[in-house]
């Protein structure tokens, strides 16, 4: 059987006007037996419309905050850098995703994204506007866990893993505050914040706020997920 090709959205270091990526993004897919490209950074429909068509699944990975605009909202000063031309593209993107039902995978600002772009809102920054004492960005190594999550029994993720609390690492400020309708939890921390989400009417659109990326090689539950969306993509 062929390795599906999974599309990655780039990071984007705007300072140096350039597109980068993380090694752990394309070596979570590879080592679940998937080919990973990096796609360019671009709102041409058709372009997008053509990775839609011809890729097996997307990768959406962690990178700016998401504009307020997304979701509604004011850009506050607690708010940090933004990338519209992110934004514009993953919206497409995960449209284009959505009406091929096509797997995807959002990690961090994925999960961020996802949720935005589908109707849901999030807290601009944690320290802010939710108040919490919990690590959720924590300092080197990020390959170690940072708290607990707490998984939902009658969800994918549990199926998945079989364990109702998961030690995870954290490297975030924001997060989702309102939920987005089409969306289902699957993991909230310890301080109730939603660290992880699926649709239940795709066969796999999943999100989660840590980072697997930075794990999978010595954490278990890390490369399961990257296995998961992989098969999902077969």
């Amino acid at each position: 059987m062929e390795k599906p090709i999974i599309g990655v959205v780039p990071l984007v270091d705007i300072a140096r006007e350039s597109y980068w990526m993380l090694p752990g993004y394309m070596r979570g897919v590879e080592a679940a037996g998937g080919l990973p490209l990096m796609l360019p950074l671009t709102e041409i429909e058709g372009d997008i419309a053509r990775f839609a068509d011809e890729m097996d699944g997307f990768l959406f990975t962690g990178g700016q905050d998401v504009s307020p605009s997304v979701y509604g909202e004011e850009r506050r000063l607690c708010c940090g850098e933004i990338c519209p031309e992110r934004d514009a593209m993953e919206a497409a993107l995960l449209k284009a995703a959505l009406e091929r039902n096509k797997p995807a995978l959002g990690i961090c600002r994925g999960l961020q994204f996802i949720n935005a772009a589908l109707g849901g809102t999030l807290y601009q920054d944690l320290g802010e506007q939710h108040g919490s004492t919990l690590a959720h960005h924590q300092m080197p190594p990020y390959n170690k866990p940072a708290h607990k999550v707490t998984i939902a029994r009658d969800t994918p993720l549990f199926e998945l893993l079989g364990v109702k609390e998961l030690p995870v690492n954290s490297l975030h400020h924001q997060g989702i505050k309102g939920l987005a309708p089409a969306l289902s939890v699957m993991a909230r921390a310890e301080d109730g914040l939603i660290e992880a989400v699926y649709m239940k009417s795709r066969a796999f659109l999943w999100a989660v706020q840590w980072h697997p990326e930075y794990a999978f090689e010595t954490d278990r539950p890390g490369a399961k997920i990257f296995s998961a969306f992989v098969s999902a993509c077969m």
